[in-house]
């Protein structure tokens, strides 16, 4: 599932982040970034957008329906801050209700405009520039063959949650460390770090019972379903399972994309996650020591293959109204408009303009200037995914009050 750049980062280094991308609601924990003191700020009524869609407007109404749906179970009175913008839950569930059918029934292009401007505030992301720049990256949910046992050449697991991972809130001890939480597992009577992802994938280092939710044909395909958070295995009866994210071993996640830049065995240009699989596979003796440069793994759960994947608030996320952000400055799921391009398929690339919701972070999306648009399943949508790096604006429409 992801994911950003608090940092401001280079476009040719963001394009290596972006394979780390996993908009997993609750992603491998990164290294804990400043969160800046300007996240947003609030666009003059004149200088308002045209606020077009070029999406289907059912899927818009699916993805309302699930954010207005989390926000009426919280309590009514829990408050959310954007920025300056402070908003109770009560509030933004009828916000994304009421913008939800003014969207939807109302095509008049101005009209549409003109009624949210009155009833809605309009909050631009300051980006990773100041003046409003985001980086846009994409992620997907993969589809790979699997089986149940492991047979040649199926014999990569796909892991449960090890009966030994255990994690520690630090709080609990009174304790105010930059990460509250802290993974591991218990040696004699010492709580010591997880296995890394070389232990584990490379030195049998799971050393307690686990479950395996089946296996798959490439090691490398085990790497990128753990990066994207989530994925269905398919296996040869038909059935499907799908990985969701369960939780991680605690390790940092280091990008595989930035090592082989850094290394110029891949250019900045061609940088993309097609370009990292074309490389490993042509290079196989490379394998261990790239995947194992990005020491955090991610353990899964099985899932029912209904529906999409979910996010960080624990909801289907839609492909092409679903964003991941840092949630930490987006604290909840509520309507946002994004503008930004997505490349075609035989090459180039096509602008796009649209209502999205922010229901989804992940491990490595920090900042106001980094957003990760949730594309889809399957091949198509790894392939625009693998190849997205691309500048657009991020603006959140929040009620005036209700």
């Amino acid at each position: 599932m992801v994911v950003s750049g608090s940092r401001a980062l280079t476009a040719g280094l963001a394009a290596s982040l972006a394979l780390a991308l996993s908009a997993c609601a609750a992603g491998p924990r990164a290294r804990t970034v400043p969160v800046p003191d300007a996240v947003v700020e609030r666009v003059p009524v004149g200088e308002w957008p045209l606020l077009v869609d070029d999406l289907d407007p059912g899927s818009f109404a699916e993805a309302c329906g699930y954010s207005t749906s989390y926000l009426k179970e919280l309590p009514a009175e829990t408050v959310f801050s954007f920025g300056g913008e402070k908003r109770t839950a009560a509030q933004l569930a009828a916000g994304v209700s009421r913008l939800c059918e003014i969207a939807l029934n109302e095509p008049d292009l101005e009209r549409r405009t003109e009624i949210l401007r009155r009833e809605f505030v309009l909050l631009r992301s300051v980006g990773r520039d100041g003046h409003g720049d985001v980086l846009f990256t994409g992620y997907y949910e993969p589809l790979v063959a699997a089986r149940r046992r492991p047979e040649p050449p199926f014999e990569h697991p796909v892991y449960g949650v090890p009966d030994d991972l255990l994690t520690v809130n630090l709080e609990a001890f009174g304790l105010e460390p930059a990460s509250p939480t802290l993974v591991g597992r218990v040696e004699g009577r010492q709580v010591v770090p997880y296995a890394e992802r070389e232990e584990i994938d490379f030195e049998k280092g799971l050393r307690a019972p686990v479950p395996v939710l089946g296996y798959l044909a490439d090691l490398v395909d085990v790497f990128f379903l753990q990066v994207q958070g989530s994925g269905t295995l398919i296996f040869p009866d038909g059935t499907r399972i799908r990985a969701g994210y369960a939780r991680s071993n605690g390790r940092p996640y280091r990008s595989i994309g930035k090592l082989l830049l850094d290394e110029d065995v891949v250019s900045r240009e061609e940088m993309s996650m097609q370009a990292i699989r074309s490389y490993l596979a042509d290079n196989p003796q490379e394998l261990r020591r790239v995947l194992s440069y990005n020491p955090s793994y991610v353990f899964f759960r099985p899932l029912e293959a209904s529906g999409g994947p979910l996010g960080c608030y624990q909801l289907p996320v839609t492909a092409g109204r679903s964003i991941a952000t840092d949630r930490r400055l987006f604290p909840a799921p509520v309507v946002v408009y994004i503008e930004g391009a997505l490349p075609l398929p035989g090459g180039g690339e096509r602008r796009f303009a649209r209502f999205a919701l922010n229901q989804d972070t992940g491990g490595s999306i920090r900042g106001p200037g980094r957003v990760d648009l949730f594309l889809g399943a399957g091949d198509e949508a790894a392939e625009v995914a693998g190849r997205m790096q691309h500048s657009g604006r991020l603006y959140v429409l929040l009620p005036k009050g209700y």
